[in-house]
Parts: structure tokens; sequence; C-alpha cells
């Protein structure tokens, strides 16, 4: 897999990739110094995997990854226990303390290694953001990577977008016109100016008011198709 080095320690930077040496199947890509950096690297490198610095100058690493569209795997790299405490212990996410640990590298490198042989990693058409793709959601203390595929939901929300997936509605900081044109249209429907639908979770339909239509999703969420967008809707799920 390919893996990107991303810290604003030299030192840090050698020793990790000293480590990671012993791991065959892991080939360091590039490195980077700050996100600004990353940011361009992960454009043009599409690396598997990403070591990643949380408090480094200019933006901190939970920031590059929200900037991020299509998330790689990561495995955070910190000095400071207290945000492995409060962005960590949530959802459990992988992080290694500094310094690092080899047996707990082993361990990051091991869990990586299942994730990417037992998900079907797509890597054609990334032009487009697919059901396989994952993507960095951060709420507070609280951060996610979330598969598109758990997603059952986008809604508009003024300058932000509320994404439904399992029992949370977190926050991201983007338009839902910009992320209707990267959103695959096989598996994602705009059915209104302020919702997107995951069209694997779509329960019940009923014909509404004006020619429009009522969607049930498998979450319980009523979402209303527009009339402008019923046609469209019906021809694409038959109906």
């Amino acid at each position: 897999m390919k893996a990107l080095v991303i810290d604003d320690e030299r030192l840090a930077r050698k020793e990790l990739m000293n480590l990671l040496a012993e791991y065959k199947d892991v080939e360091i890509v590039g490195e980077a110094v700050n996100a600004e950096e990353a940011e361009d690297l992960i454009d043009k490198l599409q690396p598997d995997l990403i070591f990643l610095d949380i408090q480094m100058p200019g933006k901190t690493g939970f920031e590059l990854l929200e900037s991020l569209d299509r998330t790689p795997k990561v495995i955070f790299t910190t000095a400071y226990d207290e945000y492995a405490l409060k962005a960590f212990e949530f959802n459990a996410l992988d992080y290694l303390l500094k310094p690092i640990e080899p047996k707990r590298l082993g361990d990051s490198i091991e869990k990586i290694r299942k994730e990417i042989h037992t998900v079907d990693e797509v890597k054609n058409n990334k032009s487009k953001l697919t059901i396989n793709d994952q993507v960095f959601v951060k709420d507070g203390d609280n951060c996610w990577f979330v598969r598109l595929r758990d997603v059952r939901l986008f809604e508009s929300d003024g300058n932000y977008i509320k994404v439904y997936f399992d029992k949370y509605k977190p926050m991201i900081h983007k338009s839902l016109n910009a992320l209707d044109e990267r959103l695959d249209n096989k598996s994602f429907f705009r059915v209104s100016r302020k919702h997107i639908i995951n069209l694997d979770w779509v329960d019940e339909i009923e014909t509404w008011f004006n020619g429009g239509l009522m969607v049930k999703l498998k979450g319980g969420e009523k979402v209303e198709v527009s009339r402008r967008q019923a046609t469209k809707f019906k021809d694409l799920m038959s109906l």
C-alpha cells in the first residue's frame, strides 16, 4: 500500500520512516511538512494510507482532512494524549502517541491491512465519490471516518451540510451544489434544493402534493422529492 508521512518535524518523519522500512508492503511515496503541501501530494499521489500529525503550523491535521473530498486511510500521530482522549476515544480512530512504539505501529498497520483487504476499494473513476469512498467529519471534539454507503441523507443548512449516518447528524462546511457535482449519480440523487439521498437507503415512496413524491428512508427520515425532480426520480427507480 502507498503511504504518505505528514509531520512538520523532520526527525519525527525520519524516525517513522525508519520504523516503516520493516513493512515490505508499505511503500513510502512521499512526505510533507504541513497541511498545504500534504493536500497537493494526496491529490497527486493518491496514497492508500497517510500518517498524519495533528498539531502543525498553519492548518492542523484535522483541518487538512476536512478540506479533502475523499479521505484515504489515516493513522494519526500525536505527542498530546489530550487529543487522543477527546477525538479518538469516542470513535476508536487509530492513533500513535509519540515517541512511537514499534509494537503499536505494527498493530495499526495490521488493522489497516485488514480494512484494505476486506473492503472493495474502488480505484477507478476517481473523479466521482462512490459509496466505497470515505469522508472525514468533525463535529466539536468528535470525529468520524464515514463510508459514503452508510450516509443516507445530506441536508443543506445555510453554508453547511448536515450528514445523516447511524444515529448522528454532524455538520460539515460545504455547499450542497459542490457536493452534488462530486457524488456518483448511480448511488446518490438530488431530490430537492435542500436534500441529496442515498438511493440504497430508500424504503418507501408515495405520491405527494402538486405532482411531487415523498420518500421515506430506512433511517426513518421523510424527504420530499420536488415536482421538478419527480419525473427523473420515477424513471431512475423504474416507477
